[in-house]
């Protein structure tokens, strides 16, 4: 039999702390049969009953990490498939998706047994389930591609690891604490963000809250808390406002289902990492969903409750006329409602909402004595192939994108919220939110993306750095076929445009990083006390497969390959007494030239960080050139930019370079106004220290009787790191506010 699969935690071994073995009742093999046939009158009994012994038979006396029998895990997949009405060959996959990896059966068994669209679907997620995503790093990359190839040729086979992995988050107690953050981050980096991206809305968003719950806790506790607080505030009050809609809808003559939700916690969490206000500030921690019966009768409710109270200023999205990219259609506002509270309204028909729920599997259907994926009804809806997101990020593969470059697009395109723009003749284009010119350009063609030079935005000439907004008309100045400027990469967000620059810029930047890794190798072999040897790179690039010298250095500049590893190849006297990796620096202005790039760098002019925006890795950055002062790196949202909007000359796009995403460490700068209460500096210090940052400075001002003002410089790994710290500050009841200071 074949060893158990590693990468999964159902075939770990209970940890000693673990809590008392599961008995989860199992759907015996007569309820899952009558629970196809609930809605697909024609589902094949003999093969789904033969499917459910098999599966019972190959995994045998095999044990889950919980004490359960294996083969419940199986059952339980494809019960939850069930739930969302998948067809036969979908549900018998996921009864059989554990059995080529783990036991003896191989793909011809499969396909002789249960015919050729089962042992393919098989294969397809035995195949993710070899793939470690949260591998060491240029692996996860190679995976996460694999991964993306593989789902993007069938959705039933990423419908089938959703339903997997939420099984084996839900018994995730079980398995060993050190593999569980490993486990929750992947599920909350890959898995959950695929799901939006195919509309499954409800498994992704379970996934997001058993991750978190595992990944921060005390965040968890922190958010659930100040929910039942609010719950004890305003519960009645929230509980009247229902019947209160209802009563003014049918009144109108608009006959509705009006019921209120609470928001997650995952969901606040990333709110408040969005936002820079405190968790009393969030409009929408309550919201009220409006089902009608018609389309029509979603814009005449919106009428109706435009009507009766005041509707909050730039808060509608109409996400009908124009359905995000996964086919989520309704009608979005917030309104000052009853007893003054600021409720967030969701207005939708019953069928959109049902695939704002569960995306693609809403439009599996019973047809013309057949049962399947019904395309005709899904594009009657207004939807398009669930599957065109993905394929999104199979160009970018195919443009042979860098492998950690490759998996951050990936992530940008799996995560960003949208914003929909047009173009000069009315066609919509769909971008990220933040996307800019260039990745307008982008998704209209690639010509059009390289031979771009300006834009127009709603007729006025605009900087190519502008950030679109919904409702925009964009117009690309274009000009003669030319190599695109290495600075450009700041200006994009979204991968198709990054990838399509990098590979412009490539052979442009191959000597820059040439010059980078030869300079980074001759200081390692410096400091090992190496300098005046004859040296041959000879041995390294036959032991490695580098085709040249230049090859060498180029993948060493790049970070790809460290100066270390290659001292000690050269002198194995040297293993072990030099680190394999770049020290860890911190960011300062004597290091600028190592950290930013781009903007024309040229020996002599000096180059520094802003003190009055504090960049960190991660933060859009811009250069300003200043006479004697050189050039002053700002964020690109830092208040000063203010004194220089009229001077273009002076600005210079930057970017960070690889040593300063992974060998640095910076120090942001974020400014909190908190509660004059005892103790309340202890919390804050408290919070940062367990998010993983480290208090530099701290400087209290403006303070008051109530609320006091406090800078706080502290030492963080990069932008990302700065954000997750102001959340778990935004959290705590004594935090009034807390933002990065930006001059």
């Amino acid at each position: 039999m074949k060893a158990a699969n590693l990468n999964e935690p159902e075939v770990d071994r209970p940890p000693v702390d673990a809590p008392e073995p599961s008995r989860a009742r199992v759907l015996r093999q007569f309820e899952l049969v009558e629970a196809v046939r609930a809605y697909d009158p024609t589902a094949d009994e003999a093969l789904l009953n033969r499917a459910y012994v098999y599966a019972m038979k190959m995994h045998g006396s095999q044990l889950r990490a919980s004490g359960d029998p294996y083969f419940a895990h199986p059952i339980q997949v494809a019960g939850i498939l069930t739930d969302y009405r998948l067809d036969t060959a979908t549900i018998v996959t996921a009864l059989l998706h554990d059995v080529v990896e783990d036991t003896s059966a191989t793909r011809d068994d499969i396909a002789v047994m249960f015919g050729e669209e089962v042992a393919s679907l098989v294969e397809g997620v035995t195949k993710l389930s070899r793939l470690e995503l949260q591998a060491e790093h240029t692996r996860q990359a190679e995976n996460l591609r694999k991964f993306i190839l593989a789902i993007s040729k069938d959705v039933r086979v990423l419908l089938v690891k959703l339903a997997d992995r939420l099984h084996n988050m839900r018994t995730l107690k079980y398995v060993k604490p050190e593999k569980r953050e490993r486990i929750s981050r992947e599920t909350l980096e890959v898995y959950a963000p695929l799901g939006r991206s195919i509309g499954i809305h409800s498994i992704a968003s379970e996934l997001e809250e058993l991750a978190f719950e595992h990944l921060n806790p005390t965040a968890r506790t922190a958010i659930e808390r100040r929910l039942e607080a609010l719950k004890l505030e305003h519960g009645r009050a929230i509980d009247g406002v229902s019947r209160e809609v209802e009563r003014v809808l049918e009144e109108a003559g608009v006959h509705a289902h009006v019921f209120g939700r609470q928001k997650t916690p995952y969901s606040i969490w990333r709110k408040l990492q969005r936002k820079s206000v405190g968790f009393s500030s969030l409009s929408d921690i309550y919201g009220f969903r409006v089902i009608v019966e018609a389309e029509d009768d979603c814009y005449r409710a919106l009428g109706v409750i435009h009507r009766a109270w005041p509707m909050v200023p730039e808060r509608f999205k109409d996400f009908i006329s124009t359905p995000k990219s996964n086919n989520y259609r309704s009608l979005h506002t917030t309104v000052v409602g009853p007893s003054g509270l600021r409720i967030e309204m969701q207005i939708r028909t019953d069928a959109m909402d049902r695939v704002a729920e569960d995306g693609v599997a809403a439009h599996w259907a019973y047809k013309n004595k057949s049962y399947g994926f019904d395309k005709e009804a899904m594009e009657r809806d207004g939807g398009r192939d669930p599957l065109q997101n993905l394929r999104h990020l199979v160009q970018v593969i195919e443009h042979g994108e860098g492998g950690e470059d490759w998996v951050e697009h990936a992530k940008l395109e799996m995560y960003l919220d949208q914003v929909f723009v047009f173009t000069p003749k009315g066609a919509l284009i769909t971008l990220p939110r933040g996307g800019m010119p260039l990745d307008f350009a982008y998704a209209v063609h690639t010509e059009v993306g390289d031979t771009a030079v300006g834009a127009k935005i709603n007729g006025e000439l605009k900087p190519m750095r502008t950030q679109l907004q919904n409702g925009d008309v964009v117009e690309i100045v274009r000009g003669a076929k030319r190599e695109i400027p290495v600075d450009w990469r700041s200006l994009t967000v979204t991968g198709r445009a990054r990838s399509a620059i990098r590979r412009h810029i490539r052979t442009s930047e191959r000597g820059e990083f040439q010059k980078l890794g030869r300079a980074t190798l001759d200081q390692t072999l410096t400091r090992a006390g190496k300098t005046d040897v004859e040296l041959t790179l000879r041995p390294v690039l036959e032991q490695l497969g580098f085709a040249s010298d230049d090859d060498l250095y180029e993948a060493i500049g790049r970070g790809r390959l460290s100066a270390a590893r290659i001292a000690e190849i050269l002198f194995p006297a040297l293993k072990g007494r030099l680190k394999a990796g770049p020290d860890r620096k911190r960011i300062g202005d004597e290091h600028a030239r190592l950290f930013v790039r781009g903007g024309g760098l040229t020996p002599g002019v000096s180059v520094h960080f802003g003190h009055c925006c504090s960049p960190v890795p991660g933060d859009r950055i811009v250069g300003i050139l200043e006479p004697e002062a050189g050039l002053t790196v700002h964020t690109i949202d830092c208040q000063r930019l203010a004194e220089f909007a009229d001077d273009d000359s002076v600005w210079q796009d930057l970017q960070w370079t690889p040593q300063a995403e992974q060998g640095a460490v910076a120090a942001a700068r974020v400014r909190a106004t908190i509660k004059n209460a005892p103790g309340v500096l202890g919390q804050v210090a408290t919070i940062i220290g367990e998010a993983g940052g480290n208090i530099l400075n701290l400087v209290m001002s403006h303070r008051q009787q109530d609320f006091f003002d406090v800078d706080i410089d502290m030492e963080v790994e990069d932008a990302k790191h700065a954000t997750a710290i102001m959340a778990a500050l935004r959290t705590n009841p004594s935090v009034d506010t807390v933002e990065r200071a930006r001059g």
